[in-house]
């Protein structure tokens, strides 16, 4: 599902998996310590510009049930040039696994939010119960989820090339 486009100015966007107010915005530490700490990381070297957004909604594989609402949700945004690089088009830009964060006790929600850091304090940028929501400088999703065991968070990134910008970040929360 379309969700709509956002803009990144800053290279340094806060990756979240709360929208609990106040957020937090870690000062130190690996991506893994951040997350442990606050639910939240800081990502540098993301190519500024215009970023489109999309949450998809995965169903189980074992299940065919057209009432099924998924079991994996995934934030999935890009920057709008993405698809006009050869590296891109030829499959050798692939996504890294950045870091994985597992919270083993029945979760109410899954979301996932991708905030520019140089505009996180403005009223715009936060919104603290979307089921998907855009301003212009942040995307949020928000799903209220069935009884579970926990969910598994993972945050991955896209770079040109090797040592690139970061041109595309997934959020994914899958259930446990």
């Amino acid at each position: 599902m379309r969700i709509g486009a956002f803009t990144l100015d800053s290279r340094v966007s806060l990756l979240t998996e709360k929208l609990s107010s106040p957020l937090r915005v870690p000062r130190e530490g690996t991506i893994e310590r951040m997350l442990e700490s606050s639910g939240s990381c800081i990502v540098k070297d993301i190519k500024s510009g215009i970023w489109i957004a999309d949450l998809q909604l995965v169903r189980c594989p074992v299940c065919d049930l057209s009432t099924c609402d998924g079991t994996m949700q995934t934030l999935d945004v890009r920057h709008i040039e993405l698809f006009l690089n050869e590296g891109y088009k030829n499959g050798s830009w692939e996504y890294n696994l950045i870091a994985s964060h597992k919270l083993q006790k029945d979760a109410v929600a899954a979301c996932g939010a991708i905030f520019d850091l140089k505009h996180l304090k403005s009223s715009s940028s936060y919104d603290s119960q979307p089921k998907a929501m855009i301003a212009p400088h942040a995307v949020a999703v928000h799903t209220r989820l069935q009884e579970n065991e926990g969910i598994v968070v993972k945050y991955q990134t896209m770079k040109v090339g090797t040592d690139g910008d970061i041109v595309s970040i997934r959020i994914s929360q899958q259930l446990l």
